[in-house]
């Protein structure tokens, strides 16, 4: 396809968008999240901030969820011991040890890119728009005028990591939202594998919630 499409011309960049139209789109959002979960290690290692401009605030969400996230982190590594302590007393082959290992690796990459997208790519508020997110996987702006209420109300029991129900988005840390939006209108949504929905509320988390309800006071109201 990519041959065929230089040969009618094409330039390289339209050629590989043609050939990523054949791609389906979630495989395409899947490779997306890969992609920016490398780019944010990138930014957490050089402590840089993803999507936060001059004169905007970033409102961690991190913190309730980093301490099960480095655990689960710790029980994947002893795991790697583990499993390669068990198939050298096996005499397994050194290939199939090889892969186990690259697996296991690749995994521990998957989750540390997901640790360091939560840090690096917090929700922002500007004068703008207030934009809600969720590491590389979810990714919401606001524009300010469109918010007619905007308040602290804890709930410990969400479900999912973004679900809609009844016209009610969650974005959910460690199952815990305690900051509520109101639109003034409803307003279209793409979740994180393509799916759309209309909501007119939405529910999200903060580290420090007070924090955005002092600055995101929403004009005009």
């Amino acid at each position: 396809m990519l041959r065929l499409a230089r040969r009618a011309g094409d330039g390289w960049r339209a050629s590989f968008r043609g050939v990523g139209l054949l791609v389906p789109d979630r495989v395409r959002r899947i490779v997306a999240f890969d992609l920016k979960g490398m780019v944010s290690l990138a930014l957490f290692v050089t402590r840089r901030r993803h999507g936060v401009p001059p004169g905007a605030v970033g409102v961690p969400y991190a913190g309730a969820q980093l301490f099960l996230q480095l655990g689960f982190l710790f029980a994947m590594v002893v795991e790697v011991v583990v499993v390669e302590l068990l198939l050298r007393a096996v005499d397994a082959p050194e290939g199939l040890r090889t892969v186990f290992l690259a697996v296991d690796l690749y995994s521990i990459l998957i989750v540390l890119a997901v640790v360091a997208a939560c840090v690096t790519r917090p929700h922002v508020l500007s004068d703008e728009e207030l934009r809600i997110r969720y590491g590389a996987f979810f990714d919401l702006r606001i524009p300010r005028a469109r918010i007619s209420s905007l308040r602290v109300d804890r709930n410990f029991n969400e479900s999912g990591m973004v679900k809609v129900r009844d016209e009610r988005l969650s974005v959910a840390v460690a199952a815990q939202t305690n900051v509520v939006v109101e639109l003034r209108e409803p307003m279209e949504i793409v979740r994180p594998l393509g799916g759309r929905a209309v909501v007119r509320t939405i529910r999200f988390f903060a580290d420090e919630p007070g924090a955005v309800t002092l600055n995101a006071v929403p004009s005009g109201g």
